[in-house]
């Protein structure tokens, strides 16, 4: 068996050219991470000094934080999770590894939307499983559909579900999300849903696949809503009949996460006055981009309802999304995703705005970006013009 070839991240390239004009002195605006501006809440930090002055610490996985985070289920979600079934991980990325360790073998496949996040694709070719993408545009609001899934032939081993989404903030609706579901049971589908986003909504909530499917595997994190990515923290639901699998694989291959991470995040679910302020700065973020793409000529969007993305379609500007952002990012430095991390295939014809930074930030981008948008726009124009 060979190993597998996967796709690098490409906006880790284009992170990288923004970090050394950055060095030269240019002024660069990061719009390309899904990485919140603001640091963990502060009563967190607070724990966190204490501890480092009071405890070595050591290997060790807090039961007290899986309590929290089986409550958190009930008192959000109304649903039942015992603490057992969580599973503490080093952020999101271990425990999507261990969703699919704990539910399939090598050659089973795993169906995902397209566009999607690009570590679903990349991970399940990793584990020797193939991905099966399902094309989702702009009518679906890049979403799944039941009828998309029934469609399938035959029918996938797994379901990767995100709602909210990467790249495009859209949310499932609890009748889309239940009707998947059903679909999925009728075949024998296993569905991991990807949950990284929740608690970060404009509207409606996000629902948890628990509500429909209690043998469901959720992926979470702190480093989204709670504000704590560099504290790498994240947690796996698994059903009951599949935790001693997956507490077994935990151990063999990550360990536990971080101790001081773990003392820090039971604390910062007390933080929630101070975290929902954060959701009111993306939502102004949010509402001036949306004003700003239509100058910027940016048209055919999915307004995004949690998250805090915008994915954008660009195809009357350019057929090479990658070369279009390096070259935003040189004249403007304001840097963004190209859609081929998300979208093999569609992905040269979009770009992905973060909208995480705060809200100067975002209004200096606007600033930057609706002249040039304009420009390009204007070139393109002239140049089709030429061609008759």
């Amino acid at each position: 068996m060979t190993v597998p070839p996967i796709d690098p991240f490409h906006a880790l390239s284009i992170s990288k050219l923004a970090h050394e004009l950055a060095a030269q002195g240019r002024s660069i605006i990061h719009m390309e991470f899904g990485q919140p501006s603001t640091g963990a809440p502060k009563a967190a930090l607070e724990r966190a000094q204490h501890v480092l002055a009071t405890d070595p610490m050591g290997y060790w996985e807090s039961q007290a934080l899986r309590d929290r985070i089986a409550r958190h289920y009930h008192e959000t979600y109304d649903v039942s999770v015992q603490p057992a079934q969580v599973i503490l991980t080093c952020g999101a990325s271990p425990a999507l590894v261990l969703a699919l360790l704990a539910s399939f073998v090598p050659g089973a496949r795993v169906a995902m939307a397209r566009p999607g996040y690009v570590a679903y694709r990349n991970v399940v070719r990793t584990l020797h499983m193939e991905p099966v993408e399902i094309p989702c545009g702009e009518k679906e609001r890049f979403q799944l559909t039941a009828s998309a899934i029934r469609a399938l032939e035959p029918a996938p081993d797994g379901l990767i579900l995100a709602s909210p989404a990467n790249p495009t903030g859209t949310i499932l609706s609890a009748d889309e999300m239940q009707a998947i579901v059903a679909v999925c049971r009728e075949r024998g589908i296993c569905i991991i849903s990807d949950e990284i986003y929740h608690g970060l909504s404009f509207g409606e909530r996000a629902h948890s696949i628990l509500e429909y499917d209690p043998h469901a595997l959720v992926v979470n994190s702190f480093s989204k809503y709670f504000s704590m990515a560099p504290w790498r923290l994240g947690w796996l639901v698994v059903p009951p009949e599949k935790a001693e699998i997956a507490h077994a694989r935990m151990g063999n291959l990550f360990l536990p996460p971080a101790a001081l991470s773990q003392h820090a995040a039971l604390v910062a679910f007390d933080g929630r006055d101070e975290l929902d302020g954060h959701i009111e700065t993306y939502r102004r973020n949010r509402d001036l981009l949306l004003q700003a793409l239509p100058q910027m000529g940016l048209n055919h969007i999915a307004p995004p309802d949690g998250a805090f993305y915008i994915y954008a379609d660009i195809r009357h500007l350019t057929d090479d999304s990658m070369a279009f952002c390096k070259r935003l990012l040189m004249d403007t430095g304001v840097t963004t995703a190209p859609g081929i991390d998300f979208d093999p295939v569609d992905g040269k014809f979009f770009i992905r705005f973060s909208f995480a930074v705060n809200t100067a930030l975002i209004e200096e981008a606007i600033r930057r970006m609706v002249p040039w948008f304009q420009e390009q726009a204007a070139r393109t124009h002239k140049c089709n013009a030429l061609q008759y």
